[in-house]
C-alpha cells in the first residue's frame, strides 16, 4: 500500500513529461526530413525511406565499420529510394572526410547523394574512460542519452544499431515507435563474464582488486545478474537481430530466453503497477509509424564481409619472414601476448634472428583516442624490456593499401584475443594466403580456421608458449605443405566470407519489410 502512492508521486510527472516530449518530437519530423533534403540538395524526398544506422564510432576503421559501410553501399546500389542516415559521434570529421576514409581504408565507394550524417555531441558518455567504475551500466545509460540526442535530431523510418548498444532500443521505441533492428558483433554482457566473476577469475573486465575479494566479487556478481536481466529485456525490444558468428548467436539466443527468479518477480510487480501509465502513454501518442512488435525468437547469423576479391589475387609463393597482426589497439586484443610469444619464439629458436632475413612481427592497428595511444606506448616499452624491439614494427592507422601490401608479403598472421566474436582480420589472413595462428576460442575457432577435407587451414593456441610453438610450426612447414595450407585457407575464406555472401545474408534478414 505504501509503494503505490510513492509510484504515483514519482511516475506520474515522468509519464506526463515523456508524453509531452514524444508528441513534440514526432510532430517535428517533417522539419527534420526537410533538413535532410536540403543537406543532400534534393528537390523532393517524396517516396523516400530513411534507414538510420546508430554507429557513434563510424570513422574508427575497424571490422564493425566494414559491416556498416558494406551494408550501406549495398543498399545504395539496390535500393535507390532509401536514404541512409548515420548517427555518428565523429564530430571532428566532415562527411567528405569520412567518405574518403571509407574508400581509403576499405576500398568501399559511397554515394554522397543518399548518405546523410547526424553528428552527436555526447559520445563521451559511451567511452569507457568516462566511467572508471560500473563501466557497463554507465556506458549503457550513456547510450540511452545518446539515442535521445539522435532521435531528437532525426527520426528514421527504420532504426538499425550496428555497434551493439541494445539499451538504445527502448529509448527509440518509446520516443518514436519505429521498427528496430540490429547487427550484433558481440553481447554487451555474456554468461562467460558472469562465470568469470563467480569463479573470481582475473580478466580485463574483472580486475585483480575485485577477483581477490569475496565480498566485492559477490557484489559484482549481483550487479552483473541485474545487468544481464535488463540487457535481455532490451534485446527483446528489437524486431529483428543479426549476429556475426556462431559464438555470438549462441550467446544472444540464450540471452533472449534469459530468466532470473529474483528479477523476474520484481519486474512482474513493477509491470503490473506501471501498466496504467503505459496505456495512457500509448493512447496519448498517435504514431503513424507504429507497428505491432514481436520479440525475435532467435538471431540470424550473417558472417561479416571481407574484401576477398583483391586479397585472393596475391601470390602464395615468395612470402617474407613476417608475422602480421591486424587489430585495433584495444586491451581485449591482447597485443602484449603477441610480443611475449615473439620473445618466447626467438629464445627457443635464435636462428630466426639471423640475417639476411631476420623474423619480424608487424603490428598494424587503429588508434581511436588517448587511451589507445598510451596502450601503444606501453607495448613499445614491453618490447624494449624483453629485448625484441629490433624484431618489431608498429604501424598505427595504416591505410587500406598499406595493409594490403603487408598481407601480400607476410607468411603468418597472429590473433590473440580470447573470445573474439568473429575475427575479420583472421579471414583477411586466409584470403590473402597468410597462415593464421589464432586463439582457440569463439569465432576463429568455431567459424573461421576450420579444416577443409580433414586438412588444416591454420593453427590454434591459448598460451604464450603454445603461440610460440604454433608460430614455429607455421614458419617451418615444407614448401609443399606451406603452399597447400595457404591455398586451402584462401579457398575457404573466399567461399564463405565474401562481400557477396554478406549481401545475401543482409537481404535475407527481412529489413525491407519493416519499411512498408
Amino acid at each position: 500500500m505504501i509503494l503505490l502512492p510513492f509510484l504515483l508521486y514519482i511516475v506520474t510527472p515522468i509519464t506526463l513529461a515523456y508524453i509531452f516530449h514524444a508528441r513534440k518530437l514526432r510532430k517535428s519530423r517533417n522539419n527534420q526530413v526537410d533538413g535532410v533534403r536540403k543537406a543532400l540538395n534534393l528537390e523532393s524526398v517524396s517516396g523516400k525511406k530513411f534507414v538510420g544506422f546508430f554507429h557513434p564510432y563510424c570513422n574508427a576503421g575497424g571490422g564493425g565499420e566494414r559491416v556498416l559501410w558494406t551494408a550501406i553501399a549495398f543498399m545504395q546500389r539496390t535500393q535507390p529510394d532509401v536514404i541512409s542516415v548515420v548517427y555518428s559521434g565523429d564530430v571532428d570529421a566532415s562527411k567528405e572526410q569520412i567518405v574518403e576514409k571509407v574508400k581509403s581504408r576499405f576500398d568501399i565507394g559511397l554515394s554522397a547523394s543518399s548518405l546523410h550524417f547526424v553528428f552527436l555531441h555526447s559520445r563521451r558518455l559511451v567511452e569507457d574512460k568516462t566511467w572508471p567504475r560500473f563501466t557497463l551500466l554507465a556506458q549503457s545509460l550513456g547510450s540511452m542519452y545518446l539515442a535521445w540526442e539522435a532521435m531528437s535530431k532525426f527520426i528514421p523510418d527504420l532504426y538499425v544499431d550496428t555497434m551493439g548498444y541494445a539499451f538504445t532500443f527502448p529509448v527509440v521505441a518509446w520516443l518514436t515507435g519505429v521498427p528496430i533492428g540490429a547487427y550484433v558483433h558481440y553481447p554487451t554482457i555474456s554468461t562467460d563474464m558472469l562465470a568469470r566473476v563467480e569463479a573470481r577469475t582475473s580478466w580485463h573486465t574483472n580486475s585483480d582488486s575485485i577477483s581477490s575479494s569475496p565480498v566485492l566479487s559477490s557484489g559484482k556478481l549481483f550487479y552483473y545478474r541485474a545487468f544481464m536481466y535488463i540487457y535481455s529485456r532490451c534485446l527483446r525490444r528489437a524486431d529483428f537481430l543479426m549476429v556475426n558468428s556462431t559464438w555470438t548467436k549462441n550467446h544472444i539466443d540464450s540471452i533472449l530466453q534469459h530468466t532470473d527468479g529474483l528479477f523476474d518477480t520484481l519486474d512482474s510487480a513493477a509491470e503490473a503497477l506501471l501498466t496504467p501509465f503505459a496505456i495512457i502513454a500509448s493512447l496519448s501518442l498517435p504514431t503513424p509509424a507504429s507497428h505491432p512488435h514481436k520479440m525475435p525468437k532467435e538471431a540470424l547469423r550473417i558472417y561479416p564481409p571481407c574484401d576477398t576479391r583483391s586479397m585472393a589475387s596475391f601470390p602464395l609463393e615468395g612470402r617474407e619472414r613476417i608475422i602480421l597482426s591486424i587489430a585495433q589497439f584495444r586491451p581485449e586484443k591482447d597485443h602484449a601476448m603477441q610480443i611475449k610469444a615473439l620473445d618466447a619464439l626467438l629464445r627457443a629458436h635464435p636462428e630466426y634472428k639471423s640475417s639476411p632475413h631476420p623474423l619480424r612481427l608487424v603490428l598494424i592497428g587503429g588508434v581511436r583516442n588517448d587511451g589507445d595511444r598510451a596502450r601503444v606506448e606501453g607495448l613499445q616499452t614491453l618490447a624494449r624490456d624483453l629485448g625484441v624491439s629490433d624484431f618489431l614494427e608498429f604501424i598505427v592507422n595504416a591505410s587500406y593499401q598499406d595493409m594490403l601490401t603487408y598481407l601480400s608479403r607476410s607468411s603468418v598472421g597472429i590473433h590473440t584475443m580470447v573470445d573474439e566474436h568473429f575475427g575479420i582480420n583472421v579471414v583477411e589472413f586466409m584470403a590473402a594466403g597468410v597462415i593464421p595462428v589464432a586463439h582457440a576460442s569463439a569465432g576463429p575457432f568455431l567459424d573461421i580456421v576450420l579444416p577443409v577435407d580433414g586438412m588444416p587451414t591454420g593453427f590454434h593456441a591459448r598460451t604464450v608458449d603454445e603461440f610460440a610453438q604454433a608460430l614455429h610450426d607455421a614458419l617451418s612447414l615444407s614448401s609443399t605443405d606451406d603452399i597447400a595450407m595457404r591455398k586451402r585457407g584462401r579457398e575457404s575464406a573466399v567461399q564463405r566470407f565474401s562481400e557477396l555472401e554478406f549481401e545475401k545474408g543482409w537481404e535475407a534478414s527481412g529489413w525491407k519489410r519493416w519499411l512498408r
